[in-house]
């Protein structure tokens, strides 16, 4: 469509946005999907409409499709068609908008913000170069207007220190940090409509609720329309005005979200709702329990079906096409492949061409069993205290991280990031450990001191009694095998180039505990656990959706029967039915394994479910650590307490966002050469309960 003709298209009075009949195809050699299926709705100014449903769904796709971007992950416009309502009254179709007219359109009329902030960024512009290149583009504005209105919006999104964040790159901020960067990007130019993508699923409950907050009153101040796409139905329940949940492709049900909530008609809706978690389920409780998952909270058989509806797709194609559900890694993936430590080995990526001696160096496959392969879950509870009589198996004395600034034509440091700060805890065989703060509070930083990701300055860190400080070469590489890592990131920290199904054999063949066939049964049954089809581990990471390349990492993680597991954010990116699945095999495999698990999350519902102590960290300190019950139940800093009072409600009618942000401006953990920060006291309240002084 032409510019010329756009006029004579029209919309109803005050709707930013209609959608009727849009249909989205993904087809490669081996398989169609029908990710969006004529899919119709609508968006008015000043109107929220939030569309949620499992990872996969669809939801992802049709947001990538309103912008035109669906075509750069191999997806294609089958029909339909999207009119926009721009801000100077023109109607223009989206669907078939040539490339000028998508430009002029993307940024300044319509603006998303994407679900990983990491690979949305660019990685060699400052922060303040790529907001002001948005300004510039569409507003006009002289390079240095454009920085100053940068400024304004990342102090406007409560970036701490925004001056001196103007001038960093992606890699030198949190995940959280991250994603308000993107924020303050979209809403740069105060577009018409607006596309949030998951867009608080890497911040904290504190800062959630202040971005929501802003959002919303941005939306009012700008009249703009708002597609919130999300997993979270307490976020649901705190912004959306009408709700519309899909599955695989397709609306099962949409209207508006105090109806949706108090009266879904769908039992998939039905199902959905039932599985939110929910703070204050394990009240009187000690000990973790199990999430109900989707088929046994449904009323009736259909959403069983419904809540494995993508495996059972996947199962009936393969089985139609008579290719049977193969589990072999690809063997046509790239040459090369990451091994974390930045050095391309050159390795197949696919299991049978891998050298035998890759795999049988050591001669213990003889002795690896169906056990290890494919372990028992078991039932029953370990207390907290019962665990603690024992050794522990990771201990951490007054571990200190801090980053040099460097500035001046010399190089010199001028300024340190304080990323934690004299912290210590233990954690013992069996036990979760949840750390919980608000974004760049030094959770992400502390678990990757722990095995050496970043180098600490100071402090003991013992793992079984040895000091990991200490640690060189081979030790270093057994490490690793004993602990893992699941990332926040899942995109970035998966081998664009591998199968999935490498990915997750690799770990066992490096460290020489399978041989290859053994280790395509592990894969085919971790991937079983986590949710996805056999046929996945032919496919590549860009083939999955954010939740399903997370539900990647995890099997990865867990693929060496590891003895402790640092979970960064690790089922953040799920939605509710596969963050229960993917929390109750976490918990089985601790209970038949003995794992610890130190669980970063931001996630406060999650963290009560799972863990059996809490610490609670803020400007790279722990202010508060003990039994999850005593945190949650009497939690005695007033920053824990604000957190809890932070956790989205999923009951509209309680909606809380009209009310005074609940912090002030975070306090910068930057500090110039020589100011020292004090560390508080931490003092016992009750038993095993440690308060700082406050």
């Amino acid at each position: 469509m032409t510019a010329a003709n756009t006029s004579n298209l029209s919309l109803e009075e005050n709707r930013v946005l209609r959608v009727d009949d849009l249909s989205v195809q993904f087809k490669s050699a081996e398989r169609t999907l029908d990710a969006v299926k004529h899919l119709s709705f609508h968006v008015d100014r000043g109107e929220t409409l939030a569309i949620v449903g499992e990872s996969g769904s669809g939801k992802s796709v049709t947001s990538l499709a309103l912008m035109r971007l669906v075509h750069y992950g191999g997806g294609h416009l089958l029909g339909g068609t999207m009119l926009l309502s721009r801000r100077n009254g023109q109607v223009i179709n989206l669907a078939t908008a040539k490339g000028a007219q998508l430009r002029a359109v993307r940024g300044a009329d319509m603006a998303m913000i994407f679900q990983e902030p990491m690979t949305s960024l660019n990685p060699i512009f400052t922060v303040g170069d790529q907001i002001a290149e948005t300004l510039c583009l569409h507003q006009g504005m002289s390079m240095r207007k454009a920085l100053a209105e940068a400024l304004r919006m990342l102090d406007l999104v409560r970036i701490p220190d925004a001056k001196n964040v103007l001038g960093r790159y992606p890699h030198q901020l949190s995940g959280g940090m991250r994603q308000r960067v993107m924020i303050a990007m979209a809403l740069a130019c105060k577009p018409a409509l607006l596309i949030a993508d998951e867009p608080t699923t890497a911040l904290d409950v504190t800062i959630q609720a202040q971005i929501l907050q802003l959002i919303r009153e941005l939306q009012r101040e700008m009249n703009m329309g708002v597609i919130f796409i999300t997993h979270d139905m307490g976020v649901v329940a705190e912004v959306a005005d009408r709700v519309l949940v899909m599955l695989r492709g397709d609306k099962v049900e949409s209207g508006p979200a105090q109806q949706i909530f108090d009266q879904p008609t769908h039992p998939y809706t039905r199902a959905l709702l039932a599985a939110v978690p929910r703070l204050g389920s394990m009240r009187g409780t000690d000990a973790p329990e199990h999430f109900p998952v989707l088929s046994a909270t449904a009323s009736d058989a259909e959403a069983a079906i419904y809540a494995t509806a993508q495996r059972d797709e996947y199962a009936a194609r393969q089985k139609n096409t008579g290719s049977g559900a193969s589990t072999d890694a690809s063997t046509d993936a790239g040459t090369g492949t990451n091994t974390g430590t930045g050095t391309n080995t050159g390795r197949s990526t696919n299991p049978d061409t891998s050298a035998d001696s890759s795999s049988t160096g050591t001669g213990t496959n003889a002795d690896i069993g169906t056990d290890f392969i494919q372990p028992k879950s078991v039932v029953g509870h370990i207390s907290a205290a019962t665990m603690q009589r024992g050794e522990p198996i990771l201990r951490v004395r007054e571990l200190c991280t801090r980053f040099d600034i460097r500035t001046g034509i010399f190089s010199r440091v001028t300024r340190r990031v304080h990323a934690v700060e004299k912290v210590s805890f233990d954690l013992y065989p069996g036990e979760t450990l949840a750390l919980v703060g608000e974004s760049g509070c030094g959770k992400s930083t502390t678990g990757r001191s722990l095995l050496r990701l970043v180098e600490s300055q100071s402090g003991e860190i013992e793992f079984q009694g040895q000091q990991i400080t200490q640690m060189r070469g081979p030790d270093l590489q057994t490490l690793r095998r004993n602990i893992q890592f699941i990332f926040q990131d899942p995109f970035a920290s998966l081998d664009p180039r591998m199968t999935v199904g490498y990915s997750i054999v690799e770990p066992l063949l490096i460290h020489k505990v399978m041989s290859p066939s053994q280790a395509r049964e592990r894969m085919t049954w971790l991937l079983d656990k986590v949710g996805l089809p056999p046929d996945a581990a032919q496919r590549y990471p860009h083939e999955f959706s954010g939740g399903q390349r997370q539900r990647i990492c995890i099997a990865r993680a867990l693929s060496l029967n590891p003895k402790v597991v640092i979970a960064d954010e690790s089922v953040s990116a799920l939605d509710v039915s596969i963050q229960a699945q993917i929390v109750n095999l976490l918990m089985d495999l601790q209970r038949e394994m003995g794992i610890a698990f130190l669980f970063i999350s931001h996630d406060m519902a999650v963290v009560e479910r799972i863990s059996h102590r809490v610490a609670v960290m803020y400007l790279g300190q722990i202010v508060e650590i003990g039994p999850r019950r005593s945190i949650f139940e009497n939690p005695q800093h007033p920053y824990t307490k604000k957190l809890m009072a932070a956790v989205p409600i999923a009951d509209p009618s309680r909606r809380h966002l009209d009310r005074k942000l609940l912090v002030g401006e975070v306090p910068s953990p930057i500090r110039s050469v020589g100011d020292e920060p004090v560390v508080l006291p931490l003092i016992e309240v009750t038993a095993g309960h440690y308060v700082a002084h406050h």
